[in-house]
């Protein structure tokens, strides 16, 4: 698995909380191509399908689709100002203008407030402890190479677990495995005690599994805004016709997709950026929109792949709160990571992979301490196999 490159132009219980769609790449590492949430996002701005190309991250956008989103985004701004102040996402009165104003008490408030809406009560098989999701002896085959040799693993409803392990030990394979951007060769991925057997993407999206990306996936020529929206669009109901002819259930679905975008953009700290494209975001920024966008899609499970790629030290420390915040609110977390130290820091369980197989499993002080564990990162000494 290769470092993050930067993508300029992309783009409960307490949880309860769905990922998104992806195409495989070239390689079982490879990151895949498409973005989450862009079957929704294609039904939203009225477009079958936007083009991509394998080996650049730009979303591209045909006219007529990009002519769709700004429609909308004309829409979503005469829906908000009809809504008074405190939706708007920049301007006078808008919510950006009234938390520069707060005190610290109306903050924690508003903070209280906002957890509310962005961790909506959903129904969960399983209690808090008990195991949400299982990788069962899961096997992935290429031809003759092995990306995955008989792996198991069990997350646990409500903790953070870290996946971690050398470039090319099969880390994204896992991901891919467990969202259906793979088909296991053999063993079996179980959320809440059911197999997802063959279910598509946008299917394993909706019982509860969402993911965020190596490369950042954003529609670049949408807003911060509205690319959350595309991810809220994942839990709605309304039909095709429905949508066309503005029936009450799309508007309702559609006001409250805006206000739970907003809260969302605000929990993630980029509420002040929801007017501006995405393309136009800093790094930085980008990254905690495509959480944001995930946390959209109500996942009962959020799959992080290297979140923490590209940013500086500064930069890790805030993403270790949002990460810590995020499961405060109810979100369990799965966790690809090569910085040990942000790994060791927010985790509550790792998994190691080496070549495919699981070599080792345990609290983070165990697997800091643990031999097979510091062979695989730093190799051992020629006498020590002689």
């Amino acid at each position: 698995m290769t470092d993050e490159t930067r993508a300029s132009g992309t783009g409960s219980d307490g949880p309860g909380k769905h990922a998104a769609d992806s195409t495989p790449g070239t390689t079982p590492d490879a990151a895949p191509a498409a973005t989450a949430g862009a079957s929704g996002a294609s039904r939203a701005a009225g477009s079958s399908e936007p083009a991509h190309s394998a080996d650049d991250t730009t979303v591209t956008l045909d006219e007529q689709t990009r002519e769709h989103a700004v429609e909308r985004a004309d829409e979503h701004t005469d829906n908000l100002a009809a809504e008074g102040p405190g939706l708007m996402p920049d301007g006078e009165g808008s919510i950006v203008e009234q938390l520069e104003h707060m005190t610290e008490e109306e903050l924690a408030e508003r903070a209280a407030e906002v957890a509310e809406v962005v961790a909506p009560d959903r129904e969960i098989s399983v209690a808090v402890g008990d195991t949400l999701l299982a990788m069962d002896d899961v096997t992935m085959r290429f031809g003759g190479l092995v990306a995955l040799d008989s792996v198991s693993f069990e997350i646990h409803r409500g903790e953070i677990l870290g996946l971690i392990g050398p470039n090319g030990a099969g880390k994204t394979t896992c991901f891919n495995a467990l969202t259906g951007v793979y088909r296991p060769t053999s063993g079996r991925v179980l959320l809440e005690g059911q197999p997802l057997g063959r279910r598509s993407r946008h299917q394993i999206t909706r019982l509860g599994i969402a993911r965020t990306f190596q490369n950042i996936r954003l529609f670049g020529e949408m807003t911060a805004l509205e690319n959350v929206v595309v991810g809220a669009d994942a839990r709605h109901r309304t039909s095709v016709i429905g949508a066309l002819l503005r029936l009450p259930r799309h508007h309702r679905e559609e006001r409250a997709a805006i206000d739970r975008a907003m809260a969302l953009l605000e929990f993630v700290g980029i509420a002040g950026r929801a007017a501006e494209k995405a393309r136009n975001l800093p790094y930085g920024d980008q990254r905690r929109l495509e959480i944001a966008r995930a946390l959209a899609t109500e996942p009962k499970l959020l799959c992080l792949d290297e979140p923490a790629a590209g940013f500086n030290p500064a930069e890790k420390d805030n993403l270790m709160g949002l990460i810590r915040k995020i499961r405060e609110d109810g979100y369990t977390v799965l966790l690809i990571e090569h910085d040990m130290r942000l790994v060791m820091g927010v985790t509550d369980r790792i998994v190691v992979l080496e070549f495919g197989r699981k070599i080792a499993e345990g609290l983070p002080h165990e697997i800091r301490e643990n031999p097979a564990v510091i062979a695989a990162y730093l190799g051992v000494p020629d006498d020590a196999t002689a």
